[in-house]
């Protein structure tokens, strides 16, 4: 009797260690995701999300209200991520945009604050690029996504007028994402 019930505990034991639930990436930037970090997430709930990074807000306010600026450093110091919250100085508000600095955090084709234009192209649909004084802005909507590219990297007219639209055969595949934006506006 001893025999079945430690057989039928140790098979238990190791059923339950080979649990098939998956842990999230804490790197991982989906639809809903950047790492741990949900579009739920109340700016009061930040410093449980991000438990082992440090947690900097630009605001002069006292506590834990939403100011303009979140950033999230990795325990080197090491800059992770930009947050704006969707209503300044609201405790409760949530995130709206995400500037997604440490490479280690990428979509599930790969696509990081490091990739190229020829990542985005072989990966994703572009909903749209817009022509600012200094960036084309390439929109994936796929991945709720904006990211922008340096101009001086653009062919064409487009580089020095604004008015002129950008077209994606102007962007050469090996220019450099300069900023890597998620909205969830």
């Amino acid at each position: 009797m001893k025999k079945v019930v430690l057989s039928l505990f140790s098979l238990s034991l190791l059923i339950a260690s080979c649990s098939s639930e998956e842990k999230t990436d804490p790197f991982a930037i989906t639809n809903t995701n950047v790492g741990l970090l949900t579009k739920e997430v109340q700016v009061r709930k930040l410093d449980s999300v991000f438990v082992n990074d440090s947690i900097v807000k630009t605001s002069g306010q006292e506590g834990f209200n939403a100011g303009s600026e979140i950033y999230i450093f990795d325990k080197k110091g090491k800059e992770m991520l930009l947050l704006d919250p969707v209503q300044s100085f609201d405790s409760t508000s949530t995130i709206a945009n995400i500037q997604v600095k440490d490479p280690r955090f990428k979509t599930a084709k790969g696509l990081n604050s490091e990739s190229t234009f020829k990542d985005i192209t072989q990966n994703y649909k572009i909903s749209r690029i817009e022509n600012t004084l200094r960036t084309a802005v390439i929109f994936i909507d796929e991945i709720n996504a904006y990211v922008t590219i340096d101009k001086e990297n653009i062919s064409g007219d487009a580089r020095y007028n604004t008015d002129v639209k950008i077209e994606p055969s102007q962007i050469p595949d090996d220019a450099k994402i300069k900023h890597f934006w998620i909205g969830w506006k």
